[in-house]
This record gives structure tokens, C-alpha cells and sequence, in this order.
């Protein structure tokens, strides 16, 4: 893309990794960033499964956030192996990480985290959740004791889900992104296919919808993807282990699945921006999580 034109000078761009262990509200803090749901949130550890790329761009600059999955520390399955190797493999590439924390609560998981930071990048410490700080003057002790495990270049308490500081964030992120001219266009708010976010957003309504009764190695696959016009045609199929998850999923006279199913076509019209025709279909494939040629067939680099 030829952007020397209208570039202006001093425009900065780069990439910003986010990582944490899982659940401290990483995919939240993205979609907020870039003003879109681009990343799949659930109360439920480990939902991102995937190196998702989030944009924003403004006048002066680009940002390219990267979310990451949760650095696994449990199950030593082939899928949490290629969870990890994809937070090590972004953290090496980035121009700036943001390491975040939940307000308050530091454990060996987190710590983990910390162990993986390279030396050589900027790593701004974001505590997130800090809204739900009752006692604000404990605040600072906590960011001391956390800002002594890292050479942190700046700490920023955040919440995502009130937008609280985010701002304050960005522009601190901005100081230490590389001057470089935009690698995406301006309207891009990532770099993922339509097909991919559509089995993002579906495996999203799974995990909320059916919530800790399901184990986390469930996935979805798009097996056709057709647009006609404005109107696209989407198929999808939810892998699961065993015959008692299928039946969990499609519920009482077939409920559950339809909640999932009207849910999941709302997200996507409202992402994609015109109507979509969306069928779902629980399939068992047993074992699935724990083979690697298997991984790399439904998307797992």
C-alpha cells in the first residue's frame, strides 16, 4: 500500500502485544482500544485461543495491538503447547508490550508472565480492574511491589470495561512506537477474514452460554462461508469431545443451541454490517485438542 502521499511526518506505527494469564482481561482491553469487538471475551480462562490483530488508527499514528492467549500453565496438551509458543513467538516481535495484571491479585500465574518479559522491549504495566479497587491508597503499594519484578517503562491502572485511563494508556503507548508509515489502511480494524471472526464469535456465545459445564477444548470450524450480495450464508460446526458436551450444547428441545445460533448471527450482522443466514451443528471428535496435525488443520499455527 503506497502511503507516502498522505503520510505525515513523524507518523508513528508499530505493534503492541498484550499479555497476561488468562482471564485478567486482555480481549476486553483490545476491543476497547480499537472501538470493536475484534476479540472474544468470556468470564471463562483461556477463551483466545489465537495471535488476534486489532487496529486503530488516528492522525499521527498506528496502533497494532496484538492479543494474545493466556500463558498456560495447567494441562500440558498439544494445544497448550501452541498457546504458549504463540505468547513467546508475539512477545519477541513486538515494538511495545502491555503487561497486565489484575488490581490487587498477584500469583505464581502471573508471575510466569513476568519471567517471559525480554529486556529489550518496552513493557508498560497496565492493572487492570481497578474500578473494583474499594481502597485506592492500596493501589500504589500493590504497583510498587509488581514494579519491582520488571524494568517497567511506565504503569498505567486501567478499567477496560469503564474505558477508565485508556486514553492515558494510548498516549503512552504512542511515545514508544517506532516512526514508520501505516502498514494497514485507515478504516482496517484488523487484520483477521471475515470466516475467522465468524467462528471467533460463535465458540464466544458457546463458552457464555454454556459456561463452566463444557470444557474448554471445544472449537468451531466454518465449513462453508458464501455471500450473496449483502446477505452472507455462514455454516458452522462446534467440535466437542464427548456425547454428554453435544447434548449440553444443544439443551432442552434444542434451546440452548438456538440461543447460541441467534446470538451469534446478531454479533456477526452487527460486525460484518448486513444480514447473515447462520446454521450451527455440534459434531464429537474425540481427542482432537491433543493432536498437533489436527491443530494445524482447524487453524492453530
Amino acid at each position: 500500500m503506497n502511503t507516502s502521499s498522505s503520510t505525515p511526518e513523524n507518523f508513528r506505527c508499530g505493534y503492541i502485544a498484550i499479555v497476561g494469564r488468562p482471564n485478567v482481561g486482555k480481549s476486553t482491553l483490545m476491543n476497547v482500544l480499537i472501538g470493536a469487538k475484534v476479540s472474544i471475551t468470556s468470564r471463562k480462562a483461556q477463551t483466545t485461543r489465537h495471535r488476534i490483530t486489532g487496529i486503530q488508527t488516528v492522525d499521527d499514528a498506528q496502533f497494532i495491538y496484538v492479543d494474545t492467549p493466556g500463558f498456560q500453565t495447567r494441562h500440558s496438551n498439544a494445544l497448550n503447547k501452541t498457546l504458549n509458543k504463540t505468547v513467546t513467538n508475539t512477545l519477541i516481535s513486538a515494538d511495545v508490550i502491555l503487561y497486565l495484571v489484575e488490581a490487587g491479585t498477584f500469583g505464581p500465574a502471573d508471575q510466569q508472565v513476568v519471567d517471559l518479559l525480554p529486556k529489550e522491549v518496552p513493557v508498560i504495566l497496565v492493572i487492570n480492574k481497578s474500578d473494583r479497587v474499594k481502597d485506592k491508597a492500596a493501589l500504589m503499594p500493590f504497583a510498587q511491589e509488581i514494579a519491582a519484578k520488571h524494568n517497567f517503562t511506565a504503569i498505567v491502572p486501567v478499567s477496560a470495561k469503564l474505558r477508565f485511563q485508556v486514553d492515558a494508556l494510548q498516549a503512552e503507548i504512542k511515545k514508544y512506537l517506532p516512526e514508520n508509515a501505516p502498514i494497514f489502511g485507515p478504516d482496517d480494524i484488523t487484520d483477521r477474514s471475515e470466516k475467522f471472526l465468524a467462528a471467533e464469535i460463535v465458540r464466544e456465545k458457546v463458552f457464555r452460554l454454556v459456561g463452566d459445564e463444557l470444557p474448554y477444548t471445544s472449537t468451531v470450524l466454518i465449513e462453508q462461508f458464501e455471500q450473496e450480495g449483502d446477505l452472507r450464508r455462514i455454516f458452522a460446526a462446534v467440535l466437542v469431545e464427548r456425547d454428554t458436551h453435544k447434548s449440553m450444547l444443544i439443551g432442552n428441545k434444542g434451546a440452548r443451541l438456538k440461543e447460541i445460533s441467534t446470538q451469534s448471527r446478531l454479533d456477526m450482522e452487527k460486525l460484518f454490517g448486513g444480514p447473515v443466514y447462520l446454521e450451527i451443528w455440534i459434531k464429537v471428535k474425540s481427542g482432537w485438542a491433543d493432536n498437533e496435525a489436527g491443530l494445524r488443520a482447524y487453524g492453530y499455527e
